[in-house]
């Protein structure tokens, strides 16, 4: 990990944040970029000696593109880029509106692409270079209803990361893409979704919930050791062989275990 240069996206907190800080913590070099730069330079002085911020807006192109250029003139290089940045929704399909779903679209999908489009060319110059998409167990097994919209963005993602991968296996061996799809995580991710909290809380079901430090942990094992798909959660392995197996008796299974766990 010493001497890699990382760049994160959605640094200021949450997953991003400890991710920064694990491998920071290492002697990475590590490149936080989010929107608030108080909290960036918050999360900066945690992580490590060899740090950089760069205030970014992931949803446009054109910043994106600066935050690259900005790691490169820092440090001479990039090694590492993942694209932590994303927001939920609270919104179930049929409420689903038009800014819903773009809101959605660009935060969890557009701006991990421009951040792909960005610095991929950068690693097939190099002939290196690793590549992180931070997704979630959501888009692989649909487990929120009221998550709608944020589970097919999510679902793009897992798609356009796996054809990237596809892209580039052959040509160019030395780039590495990942796909990291962590389970019910314990931030603010949640009480800041749009539309607000999911009425009676999150429903984990076998899932035990996990700490941004431990899903950091599993990252940090993946920049180590790259895999191309990653489940954070012991428990999402099993959950999601279960769904694809038979997707009728697991959703009824779930709609029964949650009347059978609601409040009396």
């Amino acid at each position: 990990m010493s001497g890699n240069v990382v760049v994160i996206t959605g640094a200021s907190g949450g997953i991003g944040a400890a991710v920064a800080r694990r491998l920071g913590a290492e002697g990475a070099s590590v490149v936080l970029a989010a929107r608030r730069r108080e909290e960036l330079e918050r999360v900066a002085a945690e992580s490590g000696s060899s740090t950089l911020v760069v205030p970014t807006d992931v949803t446009v192109r054109a910043q994106v593109e600066a935050l690259r250029d900005a790691a490169i003139e820092r440090f001479g290089r990039v090694d590492v880029w993942i694209n932590n940045a994303g927001r939920g929704i609270t919104r179930s399909v049929l409420d689903v509106t038009d800014e819903d779903l773009d809101e959605m679209m660009t935060i969890n999908v557009r701006s991990a692409l421009y951040g792909m489009q960005a610095i991929v060319p950068h690693f097939i110059e190099r002939g290196e270079g690793h590549l992180i998409n931070i997704s979630s167990f959501l888009g692989r097994v649909p487990l929120a209803a009221p998550r709608s919209a944020y589970n097919a963005a999510k679902a793009a993602l897992n798609a356009l990361t796996a054809n990237l991968r596809v892209d580039l296996a052959d040509a160019h061996p030395g780039i590495h893409v990942s796909l990291v799809m962590p389970g019910v995580v314990l931030t603010e991710f949640a009480a800041n979704a749009r539309g607000g909290l999911i009425a009676g809380g999150p429903h984990p079901g076998p899932m035990k919930p996990q700490t941004a430090e431990e899903v950091a942990e599993i990252i940090a094992g993946v920049v180590a050791e790259p895999r191309a798909d990653v489940y954070t959660n012991p428990a999402s392995p099993d959950i999601a062989r279960r769904y694809y197996e038979d997707v009728e008796r697991f959703e009824a299974g779930s709609r029964a275990r949650r009347a059978a766990e609601a409040p009396r």
